[in-house]
């Protein structure tokens, strides 16, 4: 199932996306030290910081949907236009990031 051309996706779709099949790859591209903060259930941890290099070995399929986030959704961004340019159509960013996943989605969802 794609979610069109955008590059990001809105909150409220990605969590229904998560529920459905088959389900999105969720990367979190915040550095470990975020991640110990709180970080969405599901989640991939794949800093930005090392992306290029450890992506193309995590993410071995170019086919299927990808959702990365990040705290407010500009890391993502970046690593969604990284992705969409080494031929993952279907890579998407977190509009908001985590935290607009904690006051839309997820409440749960420590904000930091």
């Amino acid at each position: 199932m794609n979610w069109g051309a955008d590059l990001e996706v809105q909150p409220e779709e990605a969590a229904l996306r998560l529920t459905q099949q088959p389900r999105p790859r969720l990367i979190d591209c915040r550095e470990l030290d975020e991640w110990h903060l709180c970080r969405i259930e599901g989640a991939e941890l794949v800093p930005l910081s090392i992306f290029a290099e450890q992506a193309p070995r995590r993410l071995l399929e170019t086919e299927g949907d990808i959702l990365v986030y990040c705290h407010h959704g500009m890391r993502s961004l970046h690593a969604v236009q990284w992705l969409r340019r080494q031929g993952y159509a279907g890579a998407r960013s977190l509009a908001g990031g985590i935290e607009a996943w904690s006051l839309r989605v997820d409440a749960t969802v420590p904000r930091y």
